[in-house]
């Protein structure tokens, strides 16, 4: 992908690129010409808002002149939202509906965009019109500026929600993630998001992890930062968001965390406990002899009496699964990652001198030879 160093009218791959073209970003879909970007929308039961999302998002990106497409992703909608998306794709060429066989969530639903989707930027966002599209050039600009990143993040700072149950959770949650991530963007919640392509394609997604994308990315080598964005009332349908969604959000940063931290070396996780319980139980032991010789206790207790034995035991036992735990996790790991052939690492850029070779004579074909 071309870096632009300018004002941001035209995307720089927008421009005849012949038969350029590349597989999605999970392989569901055979190759396609790339274009500009993707907007990848995932509704549920959002009959009222898709006709004026879909008018506000064709001015917007028509507008600029920009090579686009829009993905719908209807999440098992019972309202007459599928009805409403199939009159949009019939007199939208650019726009391409994707209808889920029930309602799997966002995260499994902005998944299926993303491996249909064909822009060299993607861009998610809500379907229920508080995400603003003429917030789009402004992080394209941003992704394409002097100082070029790979993921831009739209920042709520003027949250048009109710305090208690939306955005006194929304806040809490998003200090948290900050403290236990490293990254430090104010508003993982917000789906408006801009990413480089190249950024995501190794990334799984499955639960709720898509408020994660960006640790995820960050963790993997990529550079990110944000812009305040507008955010508006919602003016149809319901919102799908609660306070039951905090609970999700604190069991899947634990799950992101040791993804973070420990995905290649789960040994380090274990063997951590291990050598926790295995020191509180050597304490455990010496505080029981010392109490068979008379100290640190009124009368000697002999250790068969003593509850300190049986507790030390249970540690160093523990303790001793912990490290069998963390072989066996090694192991499997290994396996996970020779089976994928995945790799441990992450490239941004290669550069090589250009190779001379004597009397403009070819290199050699190592691969054929015999």
């Amino acid at each position: 992908m071309t870096r632009h160093t300018g004002q941001l009218d035209v995307l720089p791959s927008s421009r005849p690129s012949g038969t350029e073209t590349r597989p999605s970003v999970r392989g569901d879909r055979p190759q396609t010409r790339l274009c500009d970007l993707s907007v990848i929308i995932p509704l549920k039961n959002e009959k009222g808002n898709v006709e004026p999302l879909h008018k506000e998002l064709t001015e917007v990106l028509s507008g600029k002149g920009y090579d686009y497409e829009i993905i719908f992703v209807d999440d098992g909608s019972k309202d007459g939202t599928y009805d409403v998306l199939k009159r949009v794709v019939e007199g939208d060429s650019r726009v391409t509906l994707i209808r889920l066989r029930r309602n799997f969530g966002q995260t499994p639903a902005l998944a299926a965009g993303f491996n249909h989707s064909r822009g060299r930027v993607i861009i998610p966002m809500d379907g229920d019109l508080q995400n603003d599209p003429h917030d789009i050039p402004l992080l394209l600009d941003t992704l394409y500026g002097p100082e070029p990143y790979d993921i831009v993040s739209g920042w709520r700072r003027d949250r048009k929600d109710r305090w208690l149950n939306r955005r006194l959770p929304s806040q809490t949650a998003n200090w948290l993630i900050r403290k236990v991530t490293g990254v430090k963007i104010h508003d993982f919640g917000c789906t408006l998001k801009a990413y480089r392509r190249e950024v995501i394609e190794d990334v799984d997604l499955y639960s709720e992890l898509h408020r994660f994308l960006p640790a995820l990315a960050v963790w993997n080598g990529a550079k990110i930062t944000e812009r305040v964005v507008n955010h508006r009332p919602r003016i149809a349908g319901k919102t799908k968001y609660g306070l039951r969604r905090s609970a999700k959000v604190l069991l899947d940063l634990v799950t992101v965390k040791f993804l973070g931290t420990y995905q290649s070396k789960p040994l380090y996780f274990f063997g951590k406990l291990a050598l926790v319980t295995g020191v509180l139980a050597v304490i455990c032991l010496g505080v029981a002899i010392a109490h068979k010789y008379g100290y640190m206790t009124a009368e000697r207790v002999n250790l068969n009496r003593n509850v300190l034995v049986p507790l030390a035991s249970l540690l160093a036992f523990f303790s001793l699964q912990c490290v069998l735990f963390g072989v066996v996790s090694e192991l499997l790991v290994r396996i996970y990652h020779a089976g994928r052939d995945d790799r441990t690492y992450r490239i941004r850029e290669i550069h090589r001198p250009a190779e001379e070779h004597p009397n403009g004579a070819d290199p050699p074909d190592l691969e054929n030879r015999a």
